[in-house]
């Protein structure tokens, strides 16, 4: 009979044991965007870049209340930006706004597009597909967001992007002319003119198409040139070589 009881009395104790032994289960905590967001934006500045975008990603995808998430697919492309990845960068910004055009930090994402390209702008023969790609997009920031907040930088730097186009193409026609092919020469200088209106340099085309012409033998188009050059820029350096141009162009007749 006592053994019995005391069988009973460790099995009792065992059950005991066992049942508070036994884990609690603690309720599944709320995420939070914000704090995520917080420690991405830290990551970032720590350069700790794919661990930052994996924080970012989460955010996209568990950011219930929607405020966030916009934030952390502009904060991806930020940091491709930062880790210098600019195709990368242009591809998650373009993602933004497809996703969120009518967002409050949509000219923004657009302004970013352009000045990855505007920064890939160096000298004129390599900076002329970026300059290129960069007006397309800030002609595109100023049609699709009229009232954004970048108007006064626009236009300095779609200044910048004609004139680095037009360097271009007064190099490759100053290239032709070397090469002794006038008509392909008198081509590019008329296209530039005519294209960029504005450009910094126009003293410069006007000289070179004024000899382009007089080689190809088109020696009234010279002469009138060559005036142009001399009578609306007088004071520069290139109206003194008009000048000899056009000298010679009046002892040739003789």
């Amino acid at each position: 009979m006592k053994k019995h009881i005391l069988s009973a009395v460790i099995a009792l104790a065992c059950i005991i044991s066992a049942c508070s032994s036994k884990s609690v289960v603690k309720p599944v905590e709320e995420f939070d965007a914000e704090r995520s967001f917080t420690r991405a934006n830290k990551l970032i500045d720590d350069k700790e870049y794919p661990e930052a975008r994996a924080a970012l990603l989460e955010i996209k995808n568990r950011d219930l209340t929607k405020k966030f998430a916009p934030l952390a697919q502009l904060r991806i492309a930020d940091s491709h930006v930062r880790e210098d990845e600019p195709e990368l960068a242009v591809a998650e910004y373009r993602k933004f706004l497809e996703m969120y055009p009518d967002h409050r930090h949509a000219a923004y994402a657009q302004y970013q597009i352009a000045m990855v390209y505007f920064n890939q702008i160096e000298s004129p023969e390599r900076g002329y597909g970026g300059a290129a790609k960069a007006l397309a997009e800030f002609e595109k920031l100023k049609n699709d967001f009229p009232r954004n907040p970048y108007r006064d930088l626009i236009d300095l730097r779609v200044e910048k992007c004609r004139n680095t186009m037009a360097d271009y193409e007064l190099m490759v026609g100053v290239f032709y002319m070397n090469k002794g092919t006038y008509g392909a020469a008198i081509d590019r200088f008329e296209g530039l003119l005519k294209a960029y209106p504005d450009y910094k340099k126009p003293e410069k085309v006007l000289l070179n198409l004024g000899k382009a012409y007089k080689k190809s033998g088109l020696r009234d188009k010279a002469s009138e040139t060559l005036k142009k050059l001399v009578d609306t820029f007088p004071t520069l350096p290139e109206a003194a070589d008009a000048k000899k141009e056009l000298a010679s162009l009046t002892s040739d007749k003789k």
